[in-house]
């Protein structure tokens, strides 16, 4: 065998081993990812603990079943890219605007005072230099966009005044990551680099690539969109939708810049682009995958052994970090002319570290601005502090939406009289009071939801404040002379416990009651309500009319179908009602093959129908004779 032979041989075992460790390596972080995601989500403790944990498991200074942590941290930093990326896109430019104030104020404010506290305290408390304890002290001032964001999207506040507050603060920490890079490189001692740009030039360096990536979000990305939507291809706008990510994250990269903030501005260049939300779905698996790499890797290259020797030092400091935090944003927040109560509940939304505090730490080790062990211990600093991030929020929501804070929350009881009571001011009771006050018929509306009653303000809308479930928030609001007392809330949680007590309270007045499903309507028998509607029965069955059109089945059909359907749900209802059980009257339904008791019904209908046709044919042929 030659010597090249050999040596191809070789190569290819090589590679073969190299392939083999890679996917091993896989599917352990994954396996180990999957188990501790489960778990802490059951604790309700959220995901990227899960990830920091099985990192931190499997990593060398763990189990040692996985290695690299280092080189995984630097592909996964494009998660970090992805999530900027989508934040930019939920960043209208008229947005942007209108919250310059908090973003460039607030926001600007948070950052600098938060940071020089933290690093006046590691100095005087820890033996720092002031240049290491402002390497650690600025990237702990950030906080958790990966924990926060999802938080207030998943439960409704993004847009409200206390959600758009904290949005303002994380988006000027998000923008403030390049400054403190080019702080940390300024304190640097490692050998200074011949070829690296002078500050000034890196600083008018980022000001044209933003300007570079605004232009082509213009001309070219927008341009391309269209294009593929003419298509109607799923694939391409995936395709365009990783394109600009990774395009934008490559382009600053070559520059020495940040790639996080040219995924942010190509992002926001988007945010107008009427394909903005399929972009969006189609990103956002990506985004999900990579973000929770990184948060391995994160795991992966945490030194456990620092923080086992030291427990009581990372345990205080996380402690120290929560404290400072929320009481520079409490008062911060406070000076703007904000409530306690809502200065309060950001100073705690916020006063967890951040995961762009892991790639600071990082940075400020390879400058020999600290050692690798301090990195480790501020690292699990940070850690430790995103494990009372979800206690934390549950605490700051109930300060949100106590009163007092940004809403003007009046109480019911300084609402005029009304003949009417709608409970629950979101998209179905709006229909439902403006159908009242067509007739002229005077409505009183209650909503427990602040940023409800303050988005419902901006449109000149009055909303009182309180519990419509409670009698005397209902007695307070007038209900001991109201004609109708309405619940239009999606609460699934209304039965006849909760509906009894109002109606026997109220004995004037006929409630009326808006349920999710068919068990709901059962939950509340027997409650003495005089009428209930399923939320998504009405739209269903127009939605099913408008399928039967489209199909071009005769108008006559369709009428007989309605007919037939409404028939038999009321008729299957009943059965369930009378036995209890929501498994009675089965065949009261049509299905694949027809149904008997549903075909029957139909067939009834129809006959009718033409015995009626042929009634008003006979009559119109004896007029004629």
């Amino acid at each position: 065998m030659t010597l090249a032979a050999l040596a191809a041989g070789a190569a290819g075992a090589v590679g073969e081993t190299a392939t083999d460790a890679a996917l091993l390596e896989g599917a352990i972080l994954l396996g180990v990812a999957t188990f501790f995601v489960l778990i802490f989500r059951r604790l309700g403790l959220g995901a990227v603990l899960g990830y920091l944990i099985a990192g931190a498991l499997v990593g060398p200074h763990g189990l040692g079943l996985v290695g690299g942590g280092e080189s995984k941290l630097a592909f996964a930093e494009i998660g970090i890219a992805f999530l900027l990326f989508l934040v930019g896109l939920e960043l209208h430019p008229r947005r942007l605007w209108n919250l310059r104030r908090a973003v460039f104020g607030l926001g600007f404010a948070q950052v600098v005072v938060t940071g020089a506290a933290l690093a006046g305290l590691i100095f005087a408390t820890l033996g720092f230099s002031w240049q290491a304890a402002l390497a650690l002290g600025l990237p702990l001032a950030l906080s958790s966009t990966a924990q926060v964001l999802p938080s207030l999207k998943s439960s409704g506040r993004i847009n409200s005044p206390f959600g758009e507050k904290a949005f303002s603060i994380l988006l000027f920490q998000d923008l403030a990551i390049v400054p403190m890079i080019t702080i940390i490189a300024a304190l640097s001692r490692a050998p200074a680099n011949p070829s690296a740009p002078p500050g000034w030039q890196m600083a008018l360096t980022t000001v044209g690539a933003i300007l570079i990536l605004v232009l082509v979000g213009r001309f070219v990305v927008n341009p391309l969109l269209r294009l593929v939507g003419r298509y109607g291809e799923r694939e391409l706008f995936v395709v365009v939708g990783l394109l600009a990510v990774l395009a934008s994250a490559a382009f600053m990269h070559s520059l020495h810049l940040s790639t996080a903030l040219g995924a942010f501005v190509a992002g926001m260049m988007l945010a107008d682009s009427p394909y903005r939300h399929e972009i969006e779905a189609d990103v956002e698996p990506f985004r999900l995958v990579l973000l929770g790499l990184f948060f391995l890797a994160v795991g992966m290259v945490l030194d456990v052994g620092v923080v086992v020797q030291r427990p009581l030092l990372v345990l205080s400091l996380a402690a120290g970090l929560v404290v400072v935090k929320a009481a520079v944003l409490t008062i911060l927040v406070r000076l703007s002319g904000k409530p306690w109560s809502t200065a309060f509940g950001l100073g705690l939304l916020l006063s967890q570290g951040g995961e762009f505090g892991f790639l600071l730490f990082t940075q400020a080790a390879d400058a020999l601005l600290v050692a690798p062990a301090a990195a480790s211990l501020f690292s699990a600093v940070v850690t430790l502090s995103m494990m009372t991030t979800p206690f934390l929020m549950l605490f700051a929501r109930g300060l949100e939406f106590s009163p007092g804070s940004d809403a003007d929350l009046d109480d019911p009881e300084n609402a005029p009289r009304g003949s009417s009571i709608v409970i629950g001011y979101g998209r179905f009771g709006q229909i439902v009071a403006q159908m009242l006050h067509a007739v002229d018929c005077s409505v009183t509306l209650i909503d427990k939801k602040p940023s409800q009653i303050e988005l419902s303000g901006r449109f000149d809308t009055k909303v009182y404040f309180g519990d419509g479930l409670r009698i005397d928030v209902l007695r307070r609001a007038g209900a001991e002379e109201a004609r109708l007392i309405i619940f239009c809330t999606d609460d699934r949680g209304i039965d006849a416990a909760a509906l009894a007590p109002i109606v026997a309270a109220f004995p004037n007045a006929r409630v009326l009651t808006r349920v999710f499903d068919r068990r709901q309507l059962l939950a509340i028998d027997g409650a003495g309500a005089v009428g209930a509607v399923r939320e998504v029965f009405e739209s269903s069955i127009a939605l099913g009319m408008l399928a039967l059109q489209q199909i071009e089945v005769e108008p006559r059909e369709i009428e007989d179908v309605e007919m037939a359907l409404r028939q038999l749900d009321a008729e299957r209802l009943g059965m369930q009602i009378s036995e209890g059980d929501l498994g009675a009257g089965r065949d009261y339904r049509f299905v694949a093959g027809g149904g008997r008791q549903a075909t029957s019904v139909l067939e009834a209908l129809r006959e009718r129908r033409q015995a009626a046709k042929r009634a008003r044919e006979e009559e119109e042929s004896d007029q004629a004779a």
